[in-house]
């Protein structure tokens, strides 16, 4: 009797053993587990190599609105706004952004290129899906530089939509923005926009 009293007591001491084992495998193995989850759901965001680094100065997200494009041919000016609008009237997401670049510090080379892109009904975006700008998803943009004045032309590329949350929108945009100046239908100039842009509601 005492014989079967110790054999269950080390069968159980032999399972306990192994629980707490496969529990500290557990706990030095979730940071790893951890690390991976971060890089495989942020893939999409995480800076890329051939990535530009501007800095992104405004990032709103407007539900139920119209794009308005304000051209002054005089002053050479566009300006790009939102109109409110509600879904019943045909009103769309939009993504209002700025971004801001310092190529090389004190040269006077800076310039700033504001870009809304027509997101639509934002719900009917999947994630992980690169969709085309100008096709599938309208985009717009000017530049502002010192530098002789320039009209928008198109926008080329993919938006990458990663999360999107009741406050919140980001993902990727990878574009070239094309422009042609005011004064020579002749003269183009192109930039690009490749990283993280985000909206905020």
């Amino acid at each position: 009797m005492p014989q079967s009293r110790d054999s269950g007591h080390q069968s159980r001491y032999h399972s306990y053993a192994i629980s707490i084992r496969s529990y500290a495998c557990s706990i030095r193995f979730s940071p790893l587990r951890l690390f991976l989850t971060v890089l495989c759901c942020g893939c999409d965001i995480l800076p890329q190599k051939g990535d530009t680094e501007g800095e992104q100065q405004q990032a709103q997200w407007l539900t139920s609105a119209r794009l308005v494009v304000d051209t002054d041919p005089r002053l050479t000016i566009i300006r790009l706004r939102a109109e409110p609008l509600d879904s019943a009237h045909g009103g769309h997401h939009l993504l209002l952004t700025r971004f801001e670049f310092n190529p090389t510090p004190s040269l006077g080379d800076e310039y700033a290129l504001s870009v809304v892109l027509d997101l639509g009904d934002v719900h009917a975006l999947h994630r992980a899906t690169p969709y085309a700008l100008g096709s599938q998803i309208p985009a717009y943009a000017t530049v502002t530089c010192l530098c002789r004045p320039l009209k928008a032309d198109s926008v080329r590329g993919t938006f990458t939509m990663a999360q999107r949350g009741i406050a919140q929108i980001f993902g990727r945009i990878d574009a070239t923005l094309f422009f042609t100046a005011w004064d020579d239908t002749s003269l183009h100039a192109s930039y690009r926009l490749r990283q993280r842009i985000d909206g905020l509601r």
